[in-house]
């Protein structure tokens, strides 16, 4: 697996086009592979996710990979060609070193979501099957963070607790609409940041390679690590 990043010159328009569009994201991500590549393997699978920091006002392209990537046209397209590449590192490194009770900075890009139930269109003047098995998206952020917590234990991790509670944090909702193959799709994503400790380190490792939750090819459920520093209430 290898874990890569590269930055993206948003004062450029084709990066405006392929930042306001998750599927023309995942078509450039895709892109960035041989046709004849394994985008899913028993390591793990393609998955990306771009991160913005208001700080300096940028923003940077992350994936992780069972192969080594090539963007050249995203450099060309949305990048500085003549000044700066990307960077690919073996995830191996990182994947290796995880074990019970090491804890972690943790960062997600996520798409909440549940599945409607009977109980909730019993008075629904549609057809129940309409609605029943359909996902709807958790909208507030306390349900963003509920979902995630519940999720935790089956990949691998507990959320550290602070003197104000869980050492986590939504820092970004979002809904976007975009076109895909002439319909309009609706993903509301929720971006956390947290604190975590490792208590199943093949579950944790299955999640940094294989993602967590859905709308995994349009920049949801890549989970990074990073190490502690300050605590999130400060």
């Amino acid at each position: 697996m290898y874990i890569s990043r590269m930055p993206l010159n948003l004062a450029r328009f084709d990066a405006k086009r392929l930042v306001g569009s998750p599927y023309r994201m995942h078509a450039a991500v895709e892109s960035s592979f041989p046709p004849d590549s394994a985008r899913v393997t028993e390591e793990g699978r393609v998955l990306w996710r771009i991160d913005y920091s208001e700080a300096d006002h940028s923003a940077w392209l992350y994936v992780v990979s069972p192969n080594r990537p090539d963007f050249t046209h995203i450099i060309e397209q949305a990048g500085w060609p003549t000044h700066m590449q990307w960077e690919t590192t073996d995830y191996s490194q990182l994947l290796n070193r995880i074990a019970i009770g090491q804890q972690w900075q943790f960062r997600l890009r996520a798409n909440p979501v549940r599945k409607a139930a009977t109980d909730r269109v019993k008075d629904s003047p549609r057809k129940p099957e309409e609605i029943i098995g359909k996902r709807q998206a958790f909208v507030t952020a306390n349900q963003q963070m509920e979902w995630l917590m519940k999720r935790s234990d089956q990949n691998g991790f507990t959320v550290l607790q602070e003197e104000c509670g869980p050492a986590l944090r939504v820092v970004q909702r979002q809904k976007e609409r975009f076109e895909r193959n002439g319909a309009t799709v609706t993903l509301a994503t929720a971006v956390f940041k947290g604190q975590l400790e490792v208590t199943d380190a093949e579950a944790l490792r299955r999640a940094l390679c294989h993602g967590i939750g859905h709308a995994k090819g349009f920049g949801c459920g890549l989970l990074t690590l990073s190490p502690i520093h300050t605590s999130l209430s400060r």
